[in-house]
């Protein structure tokens, strides 16, 4: 049997008359004028069809089942304003919660975030760690980070750069196994170094490249992410494909070198995706312009 609900205005209104027991002082609460708090209350009358109360020299008094209506909704509003402070608060707190891989966090994210907490040190960064594409239904976060094509449905997304894949190793691997640098392909020939989630970056990067005969049958050694695949290269156990913008600082450092100089793009691209329907909030729009500026920055 459906549930009989009035309507909801005229519902409110007797909430805050049957709690007030004032109609100046519903008025006030509600903004709105002593004749239309009078006309809600009619209205609701007319519905159940019973006296909720009655009007008196100096006001109103509530009958007895207008005591026992008002006494059964109030917890039902107190409950529902509850709930509405609690999910306009978890959109406006000062804490912003972030879901990316942990390659993306580990190598390009977290390096940077001693910069933004210097410039916003009342928000606090909570980082959590997940392959798959985010569910704002299901997953406590205000954003995330991930790739793609940019098209994920009920989110708005902001493009962040492209996923560019090349060979790397360390400066010493390169030199004790390619000891003429112009020929570089002779590192094909040692042992690839391949990621469990990135496990056709070498084909597509060959292909494109024209060397897959060059890597075909040889040895290689798999890790569980790309972060110890590229650990692995920096320790000199062979050579990994490396995701450009995520290994700019070990680039720059000469931790790792690109020997070949041949970035591929895969078509897919990094994104900070968000719910479509958010509230606009200082702390999301903050770390979208820090997040714009540090990529620029990169170049």
């Amino acid at each position: 049997m459906a549930l009989k609900i009035p309507p909801l205005n005229p519902l409110k209104v007797f909430e805050v008359v049957a709690r007030t027991c004032n109609l100046t002082l519903a008025a006030k609460e509600l903004h709105i004028s002593q004749s239309a708090v009078s006309k809600q209350l009619h209205v609701l009358q007319e519905y159940l069809g019973v006296e909720l109360f009655r009007r008196e020299r100096h006001g109103i008094s509530l009958t007895q089942a207008g005591q026992r209506y008002g006494d059964a909704i109030a917890p039902a509003f107190e409950s529902i304003g509850k709930a509405t402070g609690d999910i306009m608060r978890s959109g406006s707190d000062r804490t912003l919660r972030i879901q990316t891989y942990t390659t993306f966090a580990a190598k390009w994210l977290i390096p940077r975030l001693h910069d933004f907490h210097t410039r916003y040190s009342d928000i606090a960064v909570v980082i959590t760690n997940s392959v798959k594409d985010v569910d704002f239904d299901r997953d406590p976060v205000d954003m995330a980070i991930q790739m793609g094509n940019g098209a994920w449905p009920g989110t708005d997304t902001d493009f962040l750069f492209e996923d560019v894949i090349e060979p790397v190793c360390s400066p010493a691997f390169f030199r004790t196994n390619a000891p003429e640098s112009a020929y570089p392909q002779a590192l094909l020939r040692t042992r690839l170094l391949v990621s469990h989630y990135r496990q056709k970056d070498w084909q597509t990067w060959a292909r494109q490249c024209r060397y897959e005969a060059e890597i075909d049958s040889v040895e290689s050694m798999r890790f569980s992410s790309s972060v110890l695949t590229w650990q692995a290269a920096a320790d000199g156990l062979g050579i990994a494909i490396g995701q450009t913008a995520l290994l700019v600082d070990d680039l720059r450092s000469g931790k790792l070198v690109a020997p070949f100089g041949l970035p591929v793009r895969t078509g897919a691209s990094y994104y900070l995706v968000r719910p479509q329907l958010q509230r606009h909030s200082h702390k999301v729009q903050v770390f979208r312009d820090w997040l714009a500026e540090q990529i620029a920055s990169q170049g």
